[in-house]
């Protein structure tokens, strides 16, 4: 069934469809320029991203991982002490010191004279035991006169068998006395000699008790010294160390100042202390602290200071040479700590770096300058950035602006055994 529409329908629904298709021209016009819109703005959003890409963030320079033998150290602290300490005591008792000869620091000789006692009763009390032994000599001589004449008249029958016993007898109690006055006799000799107090041993006075004027007794201790000038230094070690040390080790001790001083291993303790899981290794020190030079027998100034900066009661640090190990090594512009952990920056064939973790264990300064042994995450012929490394992220382009160098350890040294 056809309907027939009327005139002003007709031209509605043709203003209608005009309308609609004018409608779909703008939008794909619109979509037309959008997309050449962002055709646009992507090619040149591309174009500035290879460009910055394309530019270096930094210029650096490479170094070259080498191994090589690197001397083997071990750090330690400890206390240095006398060798041995003498103590210089009185031997005699009731008598006033008289005078003092030395005082503390000064250095002696064995037998020297350190200190002297009043010796006025002394010498009365010896010239007393002299004179008792003189007369205990005279009467050992009367009888021993009586008793030869008493033996001569024996067989004569002048005199009884009791009163030949009885000179005989006399004669043994004479001689009983004289030995007891030539004892006592002795003895005042001795307290006299006493009287003079004199260096066990040659060394150095380092502590002096006695006062002139004071009254000492038997015993007492005057003066103490170190014996032979002899210091030793010992060292404080761990379980887990003080097994790597033996007899002989060459030591470097460095004292509070700054002067350094060469050692060697004496003895090692047996025991560990049961508290503190502590050993002491007991270590010589190469001086002549009693004219000041050094075991070299080099006598300037340098030496003089070195040889007297160490003093008993430091607590001063060592380090023993145990050899050599190899080892590989870097500058330690070279690394950078990053959340508690060391890194390097090894150098692509495309001039891009790449964040590498690495172990480092010893410090050493060559030349001046502070070099880093690594122990795992590097190998031998590796480039990595040398400075800037600090300011790199992993897959940074940079700029080399050198020749790679070599880090090399410094030379094998021959090693004291």
């Amino acid at each position: 069934m056809l309907f027939k529409l009327s005139p002003k329908l007709r031209w509605n629904a043709a203003a209608s469809l005009a309308l609609l298709g004018t409608l779909a021209l703008i939008n794909q016009a619109s979509q037309a320029g959008d997309a050449s819109s962002g055709t646009k703005n992507g090619s040149s959003s591309s174009s500035s991203s290879a460009t910055s890409a394309a530019k270096p963030v930094l210029s650096v320079t490479t170094v070259v991982a080498r191994s090589g033998m690197l001397p083997l150290k071990l750090l330690a602290h400890g206390n240095v002490a006398a060798w041995q300490e003498a103590s210089v005591g009185a031997e005699v008792d009731g008598l006033r010191i008289a005078e003092l000869h030395v005082g503390i620091g000064d250095m002696v000789q064995r037998g020297q004279l350190l200190a002297s006692f009043a010796d006025d009763k002394v010498k009365a009390e010896l010239a007393q035991a002299q004179a008792a032994y003189n007369e205990a000599k005279t009467n050992l001589h009367d009888a021993s006169v009586n008793a030869t004449r008493a033996r001569n008249l024996q067989d004569s029958g002048s005199l009884s068998s009791q009163q030949i016993e009885q000179y005989q007898n006399a004669e043994h109690n004479a001689k009983a006395r004289l030995d007891s006055a030539k004892a006592a006799l002795d003895l005042q000799q001795l307290r006299l000699k006493h009287t003079r107090v004199v260096a066990p041993d040659s060394g150095q006075i380092s502590a002096r008790m006695a006062a002139v004027g004071a009254v000492a007794g038997n015993g007492v201790e005057l003066f103490r010294m170190i014996r032979q000038n002899r210091l030793e230094w010992r060292a404080e070690l761990t379980a887990g160390d003080i097994g790597r040390i033996h007899k002989g080790l060459d030591v470097k001790l460095t004292a509070p100042s700054g002067s350094t001083l060469h050692g060697k291993v004496r003895q090692v303790a047996p025991t560990l202390d049961p508290q503190t899981r502590i050993g002491l290794v007991y270590v010589d020190l190469l001086t002549d602290r009693a004219t000041g030079t050094a075991a070299n027998g080099s006598a300037n100034a340098s030496a003089n200071a070195s040889a007297n900066a160490f003093k008993p009661g430091m607590y001063v640090k060592g380090e023993f040479n145990l050899g050599q190990s190899n080892a590989m090594m870097l500058p330690q512009a070279a690394l950078v700590v990053r959340d508690g952990f060391t890194y390097g920056f090894r150098l692509n064939q495309d001039n891009r770096v790449s964040q590498i973790k690495l172990q480092t264990g010893r410090r050493i300064a060559i030349d001046g300058m502070e070099q880093v042994e690594v122990l795992d995450g590097l190998k031998p012929g590796m480039v990595l950035v040398a400075s800037g490394a600090g300011f790199l992220n992993d897959g940074d382009l940079v700029k080399v602006v050198n020749t790679a160098k070599v880090s090399n350890p410094p030379p094998a040294q021959k090693v004291s055994p």
